[in-house]
């Protein structure tokens, strides 16, 4: 009888670490959010609570401070070695992952928590929402449908901006963006002036780079993804559609406002279709293939806890 050949594990550039033992990584005593903070910070259709918080977050918030000392004391030292006077240099940290699967509340809980570690205490947070064409220019296009798919970014003005935060600009401003009216706001803006740490959120911002060129995530000291199955991140878009039906669709301003009146039945199948037409093929074409990508993997399962952590080792 022959030998059967040993299993050999697929090889992977993480480590997977359970959420019990993850836990243990950093000091209790460290948490300062309160159960309205908590409510405030989360999103449309999330369970945040403070148990998770302290059993995820603040162990990731620890670390990524962590990684922010080491990366400004290697700047400090690369810059004596070359003989230049080292400058003021934020650690930029990319959040990505699908619609509704909640990087939104991620990356505005880690602003929170990391800027009450003593070492960060100034902390920013862009989206990349920001940096969409505004829907004329969508429509002048022809990609309205495909909203929030690569194309419809203003990638140099993006590339550009984290650029000049990355490169210690005193002062550097963005579009600002309105989920209300679903389109950019003229004349309104983002500032953020020298942060210890900028949080970029959003759906693509661990794209590779294209043809040669600078790629957004080449500025990044530190990427997270936000990860779930499909069908479950379908059920939270559904859930979220008929969640802000209730509540800003009611209002005569929104984009959406016409989905207002709409029986529960059909605001499920409306949601349904839009998933199945726009958001799950932009999660399967741009935004899931960039997972392995990251730094850092969180992995959610159907009741929006995070499960695991996967953290690169090579």
């Amino acid at each position: 009888m022959p030998i059967p050949e040993p299993t050999v594990a697929h090889p992977t550039p993480f480590v997977e670490i359970q959420r019990d033992e993850w836990s243990q990584l950093a000091p209790k005593e460290h948490l300062s959010l309160t159960e309205t903070e908590v409510v405030q910070l989360r999103g449309l259709g999330d369970r945040l609570d403070l148990t998770e918080v302290q059993d995820v977050y603040l162990p990731l918030s620890r670390l990524l401070t962590l990684y922010a000392a080491g990366a400004r004391d290697l700047h400090a030292e690369t810059s004596r070695f070359l003989g230049e006077r080292a400058g003021r240099t934020p650690f930029v940290i990319g959040v990505a992952g699908s619609v509704a699967v909640g990087k939104s509340t991620v990356a505005r809980l880690l602003r929170e928590l990391t800027k009450r570690w003593p070492d960060t205490p100034r902390v920013e947070l862009v989206t990349t929402d920001g940096f969409l064409h505004p829907n004329a220019e969508l429509e002048r296009r022809g990609i309205m449908d495909r909203k929030g798919f690569p194309e419809s970014y203003d990638r140099r003005s993006l590339l550009r901006f984290v650029s000049q935060v990355k490169s210690g600009a005193t002062e550097v401003r963005a579009p600002y963006y309105s989920h209300l009216v679903y389109d950019i706001v003229p004349d309104a803006e983002v500032v953020v002036r020298q942060p210890d740490i900028l949080i970029v959120e959003g759906l693509n911002v661990l794209a590779p780079p294209v043809h040669g060129r600078l790629a957004l995530s080449d500025l990044f000291d530190f990427t997270i993804y936000v990860d779930a199955k499909t069908k479950d991140i379908e059920s939270w878009y559904v859930d979220r559609f008929l969640a802000l039906q209730e509540e800003a669709f009611s209002s005569p301003d929104s984009f959406f406002h016409r989905f207002a009146d709409l029986s529960r039945e059909d605001a499920v199948r409306t949601a349904t279709e839009v998933w199945k037409a726009i958001n799950e093929p932009n999660l399967v074409e741009n935004v899931l293939p960039t997972r392995a990508r990251a730094t850092l993997v969180l992995k959610k399962a159907a009741d929006h806890k995070v499960t695991s952590v996967l953290l690169r080792k090579i």
